[in-house]
């Protein structure tokens, strides 16, 4: 008889008493799968080897996948701190009045440099962002306002409603769409578009609306095509495509049985859509009224060609000039670099901190709007 000795237990154990069916290990005893050339398995892996793990069978691509997903917030980060480095000798020099001002003068550029507040600048330099931030607000709600409903029923039609083919060809549409240079709308609204609007349509309702206090922003003069209402109305159809074709592909994923279920309980086609469609889609369409939201208070040629491009002024009327701050980065950039003292350039860097911190609260605020929308139950309707 063959002793095998085991160091873990420090006893002599028959070689026979060790030999399992299938596996190998004693001498002349039958090899098992893991066995190389028919040795025992003490031979198939070199002695201390430790064995492969399953994250060593995978190899590097889990990795570098893994590393690749925080590319976007490394980027992220990376325009944050360029933006705030930049924009410190402006944050210094305007104070919390940049947001309270509508003032928008670069100085006199052709005298000598003076400092105050710790920042050489332009004599008579004074920044306000006050008309900038409630134009890229207020223009950027009218397009919501217009595209969601319009977006949304255009999916349910589409969905539910057109035959195959002519689905299919809208569907089409709306892809082409979505894919127009700003640059193309932005001409069309100024020269065809804009001006529709403010002899054809606004004039509707500009002349009828009573004459009350709350009202009266939609009354007077629609003017020639350059303003808020046709900036909106501009935006609206540019967003309107990102919407409509996100809410259809969540509109097919509506379980067919359950519509139909609630149509053979007496419901009509619209208090089916209302009660059980919609409400199983919702958190997805606040989704994509975000990322609606996020393109039109991002617009910059568009709104630029559009708006009237009006810096130092607030908006008091529905149909009169405005601007945004996307707009204004490119109309005043060309202006900014004559300043010799950067703190023109330096404005706009900080005007594009703002945007960015407006845009990443309205996601965050989204998020956490889109997370209790979809943790509460799914409403359901009459005779249900």
């Amino acid at each position: 008889m063959i002793l095998v000795h085991r160091p873990d237990t420090e006893t002599d154990v028959p070689a026979a008493a060790t030999s399992l069916p299938g596996g190998g290990g004693g001498a002349g005893g039958p090899s098992g799968p893991d066995d190389e050339g028919g040795s025992g398995s003490g031979s198939g892996r070199a002695a201390g080897a430790a064995p492969l793990t399953p994250a060593h069978r995978r190899g590097w691509l889990p990795q570098v996948l893994r590393g690749a997903t925080a590319i976007p917030l490394v980027l992220l980060a990376l325009i944050l701190v360029a933006l705030a480095v930049k924009a410190v000798p402006a944050i210094r020099y305007n104070g919390f009045g940049f947001f309270t001002r509508s003032i928008w003068n670069l100085g006199n550029l052709y005298a000598p440099l003076v400092t105050g507040h710790g920042v050489t600048h332009p004599p008579g330099a004074q920044y306000g962002a006050l008309p900038l931030i409630v134009g890229t607000l207020v223009s950027s709600a009218i397009a919501v306002v217009i595209a969601v409903p319009v977006g949304v029923g255009t999916a349910l039609v589409v969905v539910e409603k057109l035959p195959p083919r002519l689905s299919v060809a809208v569907g089409f549409c709306l892809e082409v769409l979505a894919g127009v240079p700003s640059v193309v709308i932005g001409l069309w609204g100024v020269l065809t578009f804009g001006p529709f609007l403010s002899h054809h349509v606004a004039t509707l309702w500009a002349n009828h609306i009573p004459d009350v206090p709350v009202l009266r922003f939609f009354r007077g003069p629609t003017g020639n095509g350059q303003g808020l209402f046709t900036s909106g109305v501009v935006l609206a159809m540019m967003i309107l495509p990102i919407i409509a074709a996100t809410s259809r592909d969540l509109l097919r994923q509506v379980p067919r049985d359950t519509v139909d279920g609630a149509v053979a309980l007496g419901m009509t086609d619209a208090e089916a859509a209302r009660t059980v469609t919609i409400p199983w889609v919702r958190a997805g369409v606040i989704g994509a009224a975000v990322l609606g939201l996020g393109r039109a208070l991002g617009e910059t040629i568009a709104v630029a060609m559009v708006s009237g491009s009006l810096i130092s002024g607030n908006v008091h009327s529905f149909y009169s000039a405005f601007t945004t701050i996307a707009a204004t980065i490119v109309t005043q950039l060309d202006s900014a670099l004559t300043d010799v003292s950067g703190l023109a350039t330096d404005t706009l860097a900080e005007l594009g901190l703002v945007l960015l911190v407006i845009t990443l609260l309205a996601n965050v605020g989204a998020r956490m709007l889109v997370k209790r929308v979809a943790t509460t139950a799914l409403p359901v309707g009459r005779g249900i």
